[in-house]
């Protein structure tokens, strides 16, 4: 059975913080019970003053009645607000742990799962309703109106038993009426999460620093806008459309209204006319009776839909991306790197694709030696380093260290020997020294690994590499990636056996490159290297290149080996190779490296 995403929102606020959801719905429920106290207390006033009784209880019943009526309002407030901060930081905690706990990275790649991770992750920014802080005040005034009507409801069964049901099933009828959302389950739809996701992006590109350049640039300032503008005039039509009073008859609702009112308000006239009710139980009975009108304007708030949609969302995530990020098994041999890697018809599709990425994809590879793998984009290169990081599995052939399963390995073990650099690797807003070795390392090892990715004087250990922070510095993209090569050669120095290299100087100059790439070499002579790289100054270092194509290896061999060849990858090294000369010339190129 299928939870409403409501109860999903109201199960999470004791999770977040029970104390605070006890208060919170306690001072929910008495708010709501006070204006129905309130009828009763006028009518016990105003019978006293009739029978000239003592005033000082009625007096003080209904002063303390009136006092928490203005009380308990801002009270709730703060209580919900805080609720709501907590709440917030509590989801954002699950959907923390829901994105880092799957040993996989499939869950944070798969198409069908975007919408719900976007929600997710964006709920408490502002951008797609207000924050939870703000909307528990909202939520909170919604259920206090129903809680007020049906009680002011109930003190009608003291006149009739059937006042309170007429009274009622009008309001319950025009309920769907005047609220402001009218058809919640329409708030929460593809169309409305596309837009939104669509206008968030647009969002993110006029106010963050990266895209600044190009906005202005190529002058797409005003076509940003434009389209964040759209976007979000697109989200508030769909949600009018949703929520706007179609296909309903406002006349006939009045009617409705009007009728059980002016039957009910008619006999209570009648009544104190003929004396079978006096002037206290009439003011009781009057008051309760449009009291019980705010049953039509209370109830399931369009925050509460707003704010439901984003847990419900967390929840729905993690099972299927703990699915989505599971390996097919997790072993627990320790590994070794003696002999060899290899690739034995590999196998491997991302989820919804139409096609596999690697078909039957064999490759050995000695360790010590380093290798190069180079191809089109899309043919498999950066998929080959994920499997061998165990960030995916292949659906079918294996991944053999030593003759052994890389699925029957301790992951944590395997991902131990293994040092990477990729393409999106990570700019922490940490000191150098952190960015180097997260886990720590001596300081005289984080420096040599600093000088021999040719960052060494970049900054102190002890600089926080942001300029958010006090004291903290920039770096441009050249001298980031330094970082991160460092970080490999760190993890090498402290035992990692093989290193992988996607792209590793894609942000550096040839020459720059080329010195780089050999003190990497020369750092990891006796470990096993695995390079990725457009760049043929480069490439042509490594003891072997594998050309791959369509998933599948097409040639295999030194530098001099496939030049002279004359395929595929003589091809690609001459295509480049003209890019510095109009006539192919290997020597050049020898000069560049």
């Amino acid at each position: 059975m299928k939870t409403r995403p409501h109860w999903t929102f109201f199960s999470a606020l004791p999770r977040a913080d029970s104390a605070l959801a006890i208060a919170w719905w306690a001072v929910l429920v008495l708010r709501g019970l006070l204006p129905a106290l309130f009828a009763i207390a006028m009518g016990v006033l105003v019978s006293a003053v009739q029978h000239g009784t003592a005033l000082a209880a009625p007096l003080t019943i209904v002063g303390v009645v009136f006092v928490l009526l203005h009380v308990l309002s801002p009270l709730h407030q703060t209580i919900g607000s805080n609720l709501g901060s907590r709440t917030a930081a509590w989801l954002y905690d699950q959907l923390a742990t829901t994105c880092v706990t799957p040993p996989g990275i499939g869950h944070l790649e798969t198409p069908s799962l975007t919408s719900d991770l976007t929600m997710a992750r964006d709920f408490d920014l502002g951008i797609t309703g207000p924050p939870l802080a703000i909307s528990m005040g909202f939520i909170a005034s919604g259920l206090t109106e129903m809680v007020g009507g049906f009680a002011s409801a109930a003190v009608l069964v003291a006149y009739h038993w059937w006042a309170p049901i007429v009274i009622v099933v009008a309001w319950l009828a025009t309920h769907w009426l005047l609220r402001e959302s009218a058809i919640w389950k329409d708030r929460d739809t593809p169309a409305v999460r596309s837009a939104q996701r669509h206008a968030d992006y647009a969002y993110r590109l006029a106010v963050d620093a990266p895209s600044a350049k190009e906005l202005r640039l190529f002058g797409l300032a005003q076509w940003v806008v434009d389209r964040f503008a759209s976007q979000r005039r697109l989200v508030l039509d769909l949600q009018w459309q949703a929520t706007r009073l179609r296909e309903r008859s406002v006349l006939l609702s009045l009617i409705i209204v009007l009728a059980a009112n002016t039957i009910v308000f008619l006999m209570i006239a009648a009544d104190a006319g003929a004396g079978r009710l006096d002037l206290a139980r009439t003011v009781t009975f009057v008051t309760a009776a449009a009291g019980a009108s705010m049953i039509a304007f209370g109830g399931l708030s369009w925050a509460l839909d707003g704010a439901a949609a984003p847990v419900a969302a967390v929840a729905r995530l993690r099972e299927p991306m703990a699915r989505a990020g599971a390996l097919s098994r997790v072993g627990s041999r320790s590994p070794t790197l003696a002999r060899e890697i290899r690739f034995r018809g590999l196998g491997f599709a991302y989820p919804g694709a139409e096609r596999p990425v690697l078909d039957q994809f064999d490759l050995t590879i000695p360790v010590g030696s380093s290798l190069a793998i180079v191809g089109q984009n899309g043919a498999g290169k950066t998929t080959l380093a994920k499997l061998l990081c165990r960030l995916y599995d292949p659906q079918s052939g294996a991944i053999e260290i030593d003759g052994v399963d890389l699925r029957e390995l301790d992951i944590d073990s395997w991902r131990a020997r293994l040092a990477a650099v990729f393409q999106d690797f990570v700019r922490y807003e940490l000191s150098l020294r952190d960015n180097v070795a997260p886990h720590g390392a001596p300081d005289d090892v984080i420096r040599d690994a600093l000088t021999a990715a040719g960052a060494a004087d970049l900054a102190s250990l002890d600089t926080v590499l942001s300029k958010s922070y006090a004291g903290g510095t920039d770096l441009s993209g050249g001298q980031w990636q330094r970082i991160a090569l460092a970080r490999a050669l760190c993890a090498v120095k402290l035992g990692a056996g093989l290193v992988l290299l996607d792209e590793p100087t894609a942000q550096l100059d040839v020459r720059g490159e080329a010195e780089i790439f050999a003190s990497l070499l020369a750092a990891t002579r006796n470990v096993t290297t695995i390079l990725i790289s457009h760049r043929f100054s480069t490439v042509r270092q490594v003891d072997r290149i594998c050309v791959l194509e369509h998933g599948r290896v097409i040639e295999l061999g030194s530098h001099d080996e496939l030049m002279a060849a004359g395929g595929r990858y003589r091809t690609m090294f001459d295509l480049q190779a003209s890019r510095f000369d109009e006539e192919p010339d290997t020597e050049k190129l020898d000069a560049i490296a």
